[in-house]
């Protein structure tokens, strides 16, 4: 006969995390905490004030993501390092 601890733990449940923290948000973007807050100041992100702390929401970084080149989205790798040689800027995504 098994034995069955007395108070078992419930389980817990995986919640998505739904926003990050400017150190996170960076990592996540492989970008510096301090181009982060560029993309901050630039308007090209939102952020999210709760209190002193500041968060970035997982729509607004998958928004941003999205949000960088979309011309390039479509064209083959091979072709993204020909648009920098025929003098056209990148994205500063």
């Amino acid at each position: 006969m098994t034995s069955r601890p007395c108070n078992p733990e419930p389980p817990t449940l995986s919640l998505p995390s739904l926003r990050f923290e400017i150190s996170e948000a960076a990592r996540i973007l492989r970008i510096s905490r301090a181009q982060l807050y560029n993309r901050i100041h630039e308007d090209s992100l939102k952020r999210q004030k709760d209190g002193a702390r500041t968060y970035i929401t997982r729509v607004e970084l998958e928004r941003y993501v999205e949000s960088c080149n979309p011309r390039d989205a479509t064209l083959p790798l091979r072709d993204l390092d020909h648009t920098e040689s025929r003098g056209q800027a990148k994205a500063t995504c």
